[in-house]
């Protein structure tokens, strides 16, 4: 991907097991007594019977192994453990063969509130529950393979795709009722707040052209929310002809970002 880390993923033993410090159970069990308040009345019913399944712990970091078990039974999902970043190539190869990969590493208390990189809190804790969802699973098993076929310019468009429904996805009922199912918003106290009470965000039913061609960044609040009326609808976006999608926003062209550009660090 061209980036770097500061972070080392542990290594699994030969019977997967990882053995975490006092310091990373801890941090682990500080992210999770902390954005728990959060979620209430907030996330949506199907990953709050995600997290039922799963049984996380609260005071130490999860095994793998146990969420496999859970996973497999459910979706045919397992995780697949992998270092702080991966190759595009690799994360659509792994989405495809319905492995959701998780680095094995958990930020430091330096970084409780923001980090790039996705951690297995992130993973775990964001995403992992609603891979116990029928439709949630199909949809991402399918994105992978359209992703690991894609040139480097398609997989752009489709990154956008990714980014408005797995990552920062929103429910929103014909009633009215608003919910979170996208694991950057439930994995951050700060966007669970802004995403599902702040005025300030535009929040749009999806739209599969409008979602390919809306910028976004990774490191601010985001300006701009995509609902679904219930989590099946994924089932909906999954038969959608998709590629074909991104050969006519190609053609169209991006919008005009809903956010200032990022400033230059200067060296």
């Amino acid at each position: 991907m061209g980036k770097s880390t500061q972070y080392v993923a542990h290594q699994p033993d030969k019977d997967g097991f990882i053995r975490w410090s006092d310091t990373e159970n801890h941090t682990w069990k500080a992210l999770v007594s902390r954005q728990l308040p959060a979620l209430q009345g907030r996330a949506c019913q199907e990953y709050l019977d995600g997290t039922d399944a799963l049984n996380l712990p609260s005071d130490e970091v999860p095994q793998l192994k146990d969420i496999d078990r859970v996973l497999m039974d459910a979706t045919g999902w397992q995780t697949a453990a992998v270092p702080a970043l991966i190759n595009f190539s690799t994360f659509f190869e792994l989405l495809a063969n319905r492995r959701f990969p998780v680095a094995t590493f958990i930020r430091t208390p330096e970084d409780m509130d923001y980090l790039q990189e996705p951690d297995i809190f992130h993973e775990i804790f964001g995403h992992c529950p609603l891979l116990t969802n029928p439709a949630f699973a199909r949809f991402t098993e399918t994105y992978g393979r359209l992703g690991l076929a894609a040139s480097k310019e398609d997989r752009v468009y489709l990154a956008r795709l990714y980014w408005f429904t797995v990552e920062f996805g929103l429910l929103q009922s014909s009633a009215g009722q608003r919910s979170i199912y996208g694991g950057g918003i439930l994995s951050s106290p700060k966007e669970t707040e802004y995403a599902f009470a702040s005025d300030t965000p535009e929040r749009m039913p999806f739209d599969m052209m409008t979602v390919l061609r809306t910028p976004y960044r990774i490191d601010i609040l985001q300006p701009i929310y995509f609902t679904l009326e219930h989590v099946d609808q994924l089932f909906d976006i999954a038969d959608q002809d998709i590629m074909g999608a991104v050969a006519e926003a190609k053609k169209l062209g991006l919008f005009a970002p809903k956010f200032p550009e990022k400033q230059a660090v200067n060296a």
